[in-house]
């Protein structure tokens, strides 16, 4: 290709600016020469294209574009090399496709040509790393994918590929880009039509069956919502946090990933509350894919049912069977805002709605009175409880902060009441995610503060050393908190579940839990000239906090390596 022509490559950097993606976090291998060279020509020319970022494990880049999303809204984009970098996304691949965030993996395609082009295989590498169905690494956790091919027009594929991630439910797409194709000159079509991005309308819930729910609601005598992500959208929020108080219907939040309810609310239950959902005659289900368990808990009888969200059958899990009298899909945030006008028209009880608030009262007040009683003892037993952590997150997060949480300080230990303050793993399963998400949550919300509690084993999953690097590099200073017990606690947990009275239970230690002897995680950052301590001592923890803080603030990042206690939290 002569100097002066445009090659695929540009016209694709070009494409993916003007449907939006502003950030790429690339790791990049020897299929992206193409895109190098456009890197580089176009470099007078930034606002055109997308801003890379260079993320040394895919696993991490995907994290950040996870987390970039959560706080933005907006798809990132990241590119990998081949089948290899392809294979190092799908821990993190999974959290995002059961997430619901539409994201753009793009990945190199080895050369296909042994010679005849300027782009033809020129390592050993480019044999090996061919595949017969590179997409088929991915195509379960992705809902497209395609690989670019010579003299398609590159507006329309990107176009079709962020449509597709962005429709309800959103999701992962995935796209193979040949070093041939990449670097052929572009083909210019005069007579093409402008690709714009369409408008995709949320899909909406039926007012009928809304009507039903809310005549449901103002029958009974203790109605209840259930719900795990409903405050990713800060209006649905709103709308919960409206529904609950006018009506008096307390809210359960199993598996929160969010504050989808402020802790202080008088109808917050938080997780703890699953024990009263003996007690309703009417549960409705928001955005929870796990609602209760059943091998602890079925409905009775009677009991009416509904599960409302985007897509309340979670049609993606192969297995999924809950009790539902009805299931309405479309925006959670208009269902909720339709049955406060439903339960309005309904004229509610106000009898059962008063005896209920005065319920809820006095069920806060002992919850209160329990979480004081804890962190009283708490605060000077050592090794440090989860709960003392949480308290010191909470009293130091400042106004507008964020906390990302990965089987570090649970939702209700940190007790959040800013909704868009926390964000919690979702049960996809792929560990490390709480890492890059910090990454990519502070890139987001450059002047808000980021804090991350994570246990020591994510910590490891989360690929430390590449995290690390990337914070200085890209100046994103965020504080990372491990929790550190030593252990695999959810193995632990897991094994006495199914066996309470077993050999393992009695096991003293139990095999494949311990992770000892604990590296020093300090060491690891320092090596990225992060501020780090180790704290031993619970009087110790807040005084921490706020060096580490005040590091982040001056722009430096920050970890603290906290010794924890054993148990469940």
């Amino acid at each position: 290709m002569q100097q002066d022509q445009v090659s695929v490559a540009e016209t694709f950097l070009r494409a993916l600016k003007r449907r939006g993606i502003d950030y790429v976090f690339a790791n990049a291998g020897t299929d992206f020469a193409p895109i190098i060279e456009a890197l580089v020509k176009l470099e007078d020319r930034a606002g055109e294209i997308p801003r890379f970022i260079t993320v040394p494990h895919e696993n991490l880049a995907v994290a950040m574009a996870h987390g970039f999303y959560l706080v933005t809204g907006k798809p990132a984009a990241v590119m990998v090399h081949v089948t290899v970098g392809t294979a190092n996304t799908i821990c993190a691949l999974m959290n995002a496709y059961r997430d619901e965030v539409p994201l753009f993996l793009m990945a190199g395609r080895t050369p296909i040509t042994q010679r005849g082009h300027i782009a033809s295989r020129s390592a050993p590498i480019h044999w090996g790393q061919e595949n017969f169905d590179q997409a088929g690494i991915v195509r379960e956790y992705t809902k497209w994918d395609f690989e670019l091919r010579a003299g398609q027009n590159v507006d329309e594929v990107v176009g079709r590929a962020l449509d597709v991630a962005l429709a309800a439910p959103r999701g992962p797409v995935y796209l193979t880009l040949p070093r041939e194709v990449l670097a052929n000159p572009a083909v210019v079509d005069p007579d093409a039509p402008a690709v714009t991005a369409p408008v995709i309308a949320e899909p909406q819930p039926s007012p009928s069956h809304i009507e039903a729910v809310a005549e449901w609601i103002a029958a009974a005598e203790w109605p209840l919502i259930v719900t795990s992500h409903v405050g990713r959208d800060v209006a649905a929020a709103a709308a919960l946090a409206e529904l609950a108080d006018a009506f008096a219907i307390p809210v359960v939040e199993p598996g929160a990933t969010c504050v989808n309810l402020p802790a202080s609310h008088p109808m917050s239950l938080g997780q703890a509350g699953g024990t009263l959902l003996s007690k309703a005659d009417v549960i409705v289900v928001v955005d929870a894919e796990v609602p209760w368990f059943p091998r602890a808990f079925t409905p009775a009888p009677g009991v009416k049912i509904a599960h409302l969200g985007i897509d309340p059958l979670w049609t993606r899990y192969p297995i999924r069977s809950f009790p539902a009298d009805v299931a309405i899909p479309g925006s959670a945030r208009t269902a909720l805002r339709l049955l406060v006008d439903a339960l309005a028209a309904q004229k509610a009880d106000d009898g059962k709605v008063a005896a209920r608030r005065a319920q809820m009262a006095e069920h806060r007040a002992e919850l209160d009175a329990r979480r004081a009683r804890v962190l009283a003892e708490a605060r000077n037993a050592k090794p440090i409880r989860y709960d003392w952590l949480g308290e010191c997150v909470r009293a130091a997060l400042p106004p507008g902060g964020i906390v990302i949480t990965e089987l570090g300080a649970w939702p209700h230990q940190l007790a959040l009441d800013e909704p868009g303050s926390l964000i919690g793993v979702g049960i996809g399963g792929g560990l490390g995610f709480a890492l890059g998400a910090s990454l990519g949550a502070k890139l987001a919300a450059p002047d808000r503060t980021v804090i991350t509690t994570l246990g020591d084993g994510s910590y490891m999953f989360g690929n430390p050393t590449p995290f690390h690097l990337v914070s200085r590099a890209a100046n994103l200073p965020v504080l990372t908190i491990v929790c550190n017990n030593g252990r695999w606690q959810a193995v632990d947990s897991a094994t006495r579940v199914v066996y309470p009275d077993g050999h393992a239970a009695a096991a003293k230690p139990m095999p494949l839990v311990e992770l000892a002897p604990s590296p020093e995680f300090t060491k690891v950052a320092e090596a990225s000239d992060a501020f780090a301590r180790r704290v031993d001592e619970p009087e110790d923890l807040p005084r921490a906090i706020r060096e580490a803080l005040d590091a982040v603030h001056g722009g430096r990042q920050a970890l603290l390596d906290v010794r924890m206690e054993h148990g469940v939290r």
